[in-house]
């Protein structure tokens, strides 16, 4: 996720700007947004991921569930250059299924719980380093790992408390800890902690097409 985790971080909530597509050639210059590509997880595993988050830390604001396949970094030019090279490089890609694995978390990093992608992450770190590029390339503070954020807490001792009690809601969860990638969104840091919905980006449209 997308809040100062190693990999990713909290989101609050993600809306759909309609307006945002016709700023696409602007360079905001003057606030120096990130920007990121993540994958929404909407399934009933995105489902029970932001109902746990809401028990382990109920003053935190409604967070959407997501995978982050490109974290949170400066835009080195516009960002109709950085779509564009976005859907050329996934409409390449086929979609993919990815499985969730444990619950682990970040401390002594950071005091994140986090579920580790194990099937697909593979794919995952390959579609990483091919968009960490041109408009996109940034030198991110850790190293890439794929995984769906549950919370960050404040603090180690409360990483630590909420691990305990993730895992033995994820060991009693029985839904289908699957998930199909095919629709990525292309998202701006619009307030501290808050992104706003850019553009989806599609996995495979270029192989359809042929």
């Amino acid at each position: 996720m997308i809040q100062g985790t190693p990999h990713a971080g909290g989101l609050c909530p993600l809306v759909t700007h309609r307006a945002a597509h016709a700023r696409y050639n602007f360079y905001r210059n003057m606030q120096n947004p990130r920007y990121a590509l993540v994958a929404y997880v909407k399934s009933p595993v995105g489902e029970f991921i932001e109902n746990l988050r809401r028990e382990l830390h109920p003053d935190l604001p409604h967070l959407s569930a997501h995978l982050t396949i490109l974290p949170p970094r400066p835009l080195q030019g516009t960002e109709s250059a950085a779509l564009q090279m976005l859907e050329r490089i996934c409409g390449e890609a086929e979609p993919f299924e990815v499985t969730l694995g444990n619950v682990e978390t970040f401390i002594p990093a950071t005091p994140t719980v986090y579920i580790r992608v194990t099937q697909g992450a593979s794919r995952l770190r390959e579609l990483h380093d091919q968009l960490n590029t041109q408009s996109l390339m940034f030198t991110e503070e850790w190293s890439y790992m794929p995984h769906v954020t549950i919370v960050k807490m404040a603090g180690g001792l409360g990483a630590e408390d909420a691990l305990k009690i993730a895992r033995s809601r994820w060991q009693a969860y029985t839904g289908s800890q699957h998930l199909m990638l095919e629709r990525l969104t292309f998202v701006r840091e619009d307030d501290l902690n808050c992104w706003l919905d850019l553009a989806p980006v599609l996995l495979g449209r270029s192989l359809v097409s042929r």
